[in-house]
């Protein structure tokens, strides 16, 4: 991947744009917590450490947890401007890892400290692990009464293990308290202010962060947003949405490009033959869906055409991963973060004929879909409920997204749409 630059000049100037006002909390007082830093095993660069917290920020003399946590220190000390805590989403990226990794550019690895904290349940932070739990899922697409009945009591099968192995972090990894751990950081360091960069489901953490610490905010950067003030209905529709915007754009990519195993087809014609071609393969339908969607959001659009395009011909390829511990760390993030609770099978169904008129080409979107399902017999409301963003002391954000325009072949949509905002992190 390419180094990330385009951060640059709103973390190196401080420039801001966009979102809110509230209240932040006050400094606390007493020591500063402290991480003992030693190199990192597998990355010489790098120092790697642990910071103890207390489990449950309302109760901090109580049960402590470590977080794993990573830094690369500025190579030009004399232009240091300070640190950048970064996160590369997920929920289940590793932070750590990606603080270290060679996608920032030579510039901002000169002027910040670039840190990363493994977020609770992920990494090296106590990650919970319980991939193997989920054997024999029943389709989260059911038919009817019966199949909203067999994913309930799958889900509530997989909570109850998932909870009882990983032990009391499960009901204490939601993003209100992986920003106090932020803040815990912030201070073991000895900085007045931080810089902050999240990608995907890290803009979770850095809302929450703004929202409790504005005023410790130096610079921030939110590239993909996860709005944390949505309902059920608009965190799977605007996705659903996004979904086919990125689609549309790698059509047109598509028809313009030489190299495009598509090009000069009917890409959407195309893509309608793959998806009656992969009804009849191994795979089937919902595994094809699944793989475009993983190379639209990469984005790799030679991907995509090469899968619409050997599925065609041949069996698809199998589908790609997300991201690290992705599955077992959402149910005890995003679903503690979003009122993901559907009741019955009548309002599954609105919800899926919504996400079907929103995106007709994709068919709805593969994370928003299977992280709304997944919460799907969890009970109660959530421990960290969404809400309109109240940000007073925080500096403004600049806020990245896509920005795509309606192709006149994409079904539903309408040329003289002009352009719209959508969230690739689909």
């Amino acid at each position: 991947m390419r180094p990330i630059t385009r951060i640059l000049a709103a973390l190196t100037t401080g420039m801001t744009l966009v979102i809110g006002v509230g209240a932040a909390n006050a400094e606390p007082t007493g020591p500063p917590p402290s991480i003992a830093w030693a190199p990192c095993p597998e990355n010489p660069e790098g120092e790697c450490g642990t910071l103890r917290v207390p489990l449950d920020w309302n109760r901090p003399k109580g049960e402590g947890i470590d977080l794993a946590v990573a830094r690369h220190t500025a190579t030009d000390p004399a232009r240091r401007l300070g640190v950048l805590l970064v996160d590369p989403g997920g929920p289940g990226g590793s932070a750590a890892e990606f603080a270290l990794s060679g996608l920032f550019s030579p510039e901002i690895r000169a002027r910040f400290d670039i840190v990363g904290i493994d977020s609770r349940g992920t990494g090296n932070s106590l990650a919970i692990p319980c991939g193997d739990l989920m054997t024999e899922q029943p389709t989260n697409y059911p038919a009817d009464e019966t199949g909203f009945t067999a994913l309930l009591r799958y889900n509530q099968r997989v909570l109850e293990q998932c909870r009882e192995r990983s032990g009391p972090i499960f009901d204490h990894a939601d993003s209100g308290l992986v920003a106090e751990d932020m803040d815990a950081v912030r201070r073991a360091l000895g900085e007045r202010k931080i810089s902050y960069f999240g990608l995907s489901y890290g803009t979770v953490f850095g809302q929450q962060y703004a929202e409790k610490f504005g005023d410790r905010i130096r610079a921030m950067v939110l590239d993909s947003i996860v709005d944390h003030s949505v309902g059920t209905r608009r965190f799977m529709g605007e996705r659903a949405e996004a979904v086919d915007d990125s689609f549309a754009e790698f059509a047109r990519w598509c028809d313009r490009t030489v190299s495009c195993a598509l090009h000069g087809q009917d890409v959407f014609g195309a893509w309608e033959t793959a998806l009656v071609r992969a009804d009849g393969q191994p795979l089937g339908r919902q595994r094809l869906i699944d793989s475009v969607y993983g190379s639209l959001r990469g984005p790799d659009w030679a991907g995509t055409a090469d899968l619409i395009a050997t599925t065609i011909t041949q069996d698809p390829l199998a589908a790609r991963s997300f991201e690290p511990n992705y599955q077992s760390v959402r149910l005890a993030t995003v679903c503690q973060d979003f009122s993901l609770r559907i009741k019955n099978f009548q309002e599954y169904s609105r919800l899926r004929a919504e996400e079907l008129r929103r995106s007709p080409l994709m068919r709805g979107s593969f994370i928003g879909h299977d992280e709304a399902t997944a919460c799907i017999g969890v009970p109660g409301p959530p421990a960290n409920p969404p809400h309109r963003l109240d940000i007073r002391d925080a500096p403004k954000i600049l806020v990245l997204n896509g920005d795509t325009i309606p192709s006149p072949r994409t079904p539903g949509r309408s040329t003289s749409a002009g352009r719209r905002r959508a969230t690739p992190r689909c």
